[in-house]
């Protein structure tokens, strides 16, 4: 293959099991590390999260956070230092990030206007660390880092099914977007699909000619999976698929999470690269 090979992936779920290991990744992980495949981590999961797993995986490649609210490039990674034409960006310490989503302050604000609109909601930032580690089954470390935020805000419904259509209509109303993970998420204007377009558009400027794979398992994974070559949906801790997915050139990973990931990964590396 005389492309170059990227692979995009969400954690939760997808890398990450139920217990937050990637053990059943590990041979698929070997091999990215050996043939020097970019893995870009796109989550949820704040900056601070990520930073945290990309240490644990050796991992030296950008990655996104936030459903897409922020990219972030270490320094001098790219030729072009990471700008694009149109995307303003900064240098903060050792990165060089684009900032793609609404500010946190203003998605509270709004999470408050929806309760006061009658809204049962509670956002992470209604919440103490010591319930966001109860909920997410996330040690208190971990959970620490969950209420970092910058773009997104997480949060809990716990009104009837039959509101949340009028919820997302609220929502998009007052200018903010909505998707859902494995908790229902308040954003801006950002997605994961927008921010994986321009480490794209970076890649292409440094090898030419590139070749992307995502996966993913959730609804809040749908916009990356739908900016690459060959989208890679993994089952989820019951056995199903995300009923979201329905393009034809989905791949479905045969199993669970980082099991389903490994195999998935493994199968594409044999036929794009051997």
């Amino acid at each position: 293959m005389d492309k170059k090979l990227i692979i995009f992936t969400d954690l939760d779920g997808t890398l990450l099991d139920s217990g937050y290991s990637y053990k059943k990744a590990a041979p698929a992980l070997n091999l990215i590390s050996a043939k020097r495949i970019p893995l870009i981590l796109c989550s949820s999961k704040t900056k601070s999260e990520i930073v945290f797993w990309r240490k644990k995986l050796r991992n030296i490649h950008p990655f996104i956070s936030e459903n897409g609210g922020g990219i972030f490039i270490p320094r001098k990674y790219f030729k072009s230092d990471g700008q694009v034409s149109g995307v303003s960006g900064q240098i903060e310490g050792d990165y060089y990030i684009m900032k793609l989503g609404a500010d946190y302050t203003g998605l509270r604000k709004v999470l408050s206007e929806l309760r006061s609109e009658g809204f049962n909601v509670d956002g992470f930032g209604d919440m103490s660390i010591k319930q966001i580690a109860d909920l997410t089954g996330l040690k208190n470390a971990d959970a620490k880092r969950a209420i970092q935020r910058d773009f997104d805000e997480p949060f809990l419904f716990k009104g009837n099914d039959k509101q949340i259509p009028k919820l997302k209509r609220r929502i998009r109303a007052k200018g903010f977007n909505y998707t859902q993970g494995e908790f229902f998420h308040i954003m801006g204007d950002s997605d994961k699909g927008r921010a994986v377009e321009i480490l794209k558009t970076l890649y292409s400027g440094e090898f030419s000619k590139i070749s992307t794979v995502a996966l993913g398992n959730s609804l809040n994974d749908l916009e990356m999976l739908r900016s690459v070559d060959y989208p890679v949906v993994v089952q989820k801790k019951d056995g199903s698929y995300d009923k979201s997915f329905s393009s034809r050139k989905l791949i479905r990973a045969n199993g669970i999470g980082p099991d389903g990931w490994n195999r998935a990964v493994i199968d594409l590396l044999e036929t794009l690269i051997f």
